[in-house]
């Protein structure tokens, strides 16, 4: 038995379902189930009833010590006093009026105070609004049409910044990205010369912070190579900082590693979980900014602002990138010292402001078999880089499964039925329609050798071949 207590969440659970009747997937986007991966579900507090510091609770009176800070914007903790009553004396005075309040002018004042590349600044309420009025400043700027993006990018929701293939999205407005590696000079060129030179910009954060695998931090050198290649062939740098912004150093992540963007979009750090966004930028594309038509009804609401003037003073005043580093350094270190006493094998990538964190499940698996247990499995979250990875499914739940005594044939036969009956629980049948093809379930399967299997498909007989040989086939089919 656990020494530590086990939750339970039957209001959670009762509020999800009255939210399912009124709400669409209940909670929608990366807050709820249906994209946040919440497994199992009747573990997770879908509803929460109040929050303050590093904690909140959930409508079952269940407390939470919260490293999420609600997915980055509480960066100062919950309700914190000093911000929270500069936007309740504001809003005593004035939110949403016909005229700005002056509030606006102050805070882009102090963002031009304290970041590195901005020489003025505009306002509006979601990471997607900055990065997409970035874009559109690139394109404006420019007359160009196309952005290159680094591989794995997420730079918000709106349409051009999804996949081709998502719902509701449609080819054309996704038909003027193009994707490269992470600092590959020579495929940068050449998606460049290909395009004819018709790139408006690149975006790209700081660094790959993304999920599903280990974040891999940047260099000075390297993005000086990057800011060299956009002055050389005219293109607009944006710095997408809405995830890192003001975690990374207050003058921004592109003065962080040691350049300045053209435009440098901001976020989740701004005011403490009141929302706004911002983008900054250069003086030579202050004028494209006031071409680009582009508002919304509440995107000079004071009390934001009056929280954004309360909020970075103070993490100028604690120094809250050099605390970043030092705390979260000390509680990656912390946890990866606790999974290991207790059979864990603890995965510390990116920066410690931002840290990802991910258990490579396998290894407590294989010690249950040796320490006696005939068979183990688990569903769990984690990127695998065994033929897994972000550009094949970037989400994934995997079954990690262990069985003692037994051979490869033996799990061959496993599978086979394993699939049949999830087929046949799931749909009915056997038979699946994947896209345009219908898929058997049904055993029994065949046995294709991987040798044989590279003949028959590939046409090639590696065979008896060197690595060298093998190396040289690999270049030929690719």
């Amino acid at each position: 038995m656990s020494k530590f207590p086990e939750y339970t969440h039957e209001k959670s659970q009762e509020w999800f379902n009255r939210a399912l009747n009124a709400i669409p997937s209940g909670v929608y986007g990366h807050l709820g189930p249906s994209e946040g991966l919440f497994l199992p579900i009747t573990k997770w507090p879908l509803m929460s009833d109040h929050a303050k510091g590093t904690y909140f609770w959930d409508v079952d009176g269940n407390k939470y010590l919260d490293f999420m800070c609600a997915y980055g914007p509480n960066v100062l903790g919950y309700c914190d006093e000093d911000v929270d009553a500069a936007a309740m004396e504001q809003l005593k005075k004035g939110n949403c009026t016909t005229s700005p309040s002056y509030k606006m002018v102050e805070c882009a004042e102090l963002l031009k105070d304290t970041v590195a590349t901005a020489d003025w600044a505009f306002f509006m309420k979601n990471g997607s609004d900055a990065t997409t009025f970035s874009v559109m400043c690139a394109r404006a700027h420019t007359g160009k049409k196309k952005m290159m993006f680094f591989k794995g990018y997420y730079h918000g929701d709106f349409q051009w910044a999804q996949k081709a293939d998502y719902p509701g999205i449609l080819p054309e407005e996704v038909e003027n990205n193009v994707v490269v590696p992470w600092f590959d000079m020579d495929a940068m060129q050449k998606a460049y010369d290909e395009a004819n030179g018709d790139f408006a910009g690149l975006i790209a954060q700081p660094y790959d912070h993304g999920n599903f695998f280990d974040n891999k931090t940047a260099t000075k050198e390297q993005w000086a190579k990057v800011r060299k290649f956009c002055d050389d062939h005219g293109m607009v740098l944006i710095i997408d900082d809405v995830r890192t912004g003001f975690r990374l150093d207050l003058a921004g992540s592109d003065h962080y590693y040691g350049f300045k963007a053209d435009l440098i979009c901001f976020c989740k750090a701004l005011a403490n979980g009141y929302n706004m966004s911002a983008v900054c930028g250069q003086e030579h594309m202050k004028n494209t900014a006031s071409s680009v038509v582009y508002t919304g009804s509440y995107w000079m609401s004071a009390e934001p602002f009056a929280a954004c003037l309360a909020c970075i003073p103070k993490m100028k005043r604690l120094d809250t990138p050099k605390m970043f580093r030092e705390k979260g350094t000390q509680l990656c270190d912390g946890l990866v010292a606790a999974g290991k006493e207790h059979g864990f094998n603890l995965k510390v990538s990116g920066e410690p402001a931002l840290f990802y964190l991910r258990i490579a499940n396998e290894l407590y698996l294989k010690r249950l078999i040796v320490g006696g247990f005939n068979g183990v499995y688990e569903f769990a979250k984690d990127f695998r880089n065994e033929g897994m990875d972000k550009t094949h499914n970037p989400e994934f739940t995997c079954m990690e499964i262990y069985v003692a005594y037994k051979d490869y044939i033996w799990m061959m036969g496993f599978i086979e039925k394993l699939l049949e009956k999830i087929a046949i629980t799931v749909k009915g049948t056997t038979k699946v329609m994947i896209g345009e093809n219908e898929v058997d379930f049904a055993g029994p399967y065949r046995r294709l050798p991987i040798l044989d299997a590279i003949k028959e498909y590939a046409g090639v007989d590696v065979k008896g071949m060197n690595e060298e040989q093998l190396r040289e086939v690999c270049k030929q089919l690719h």
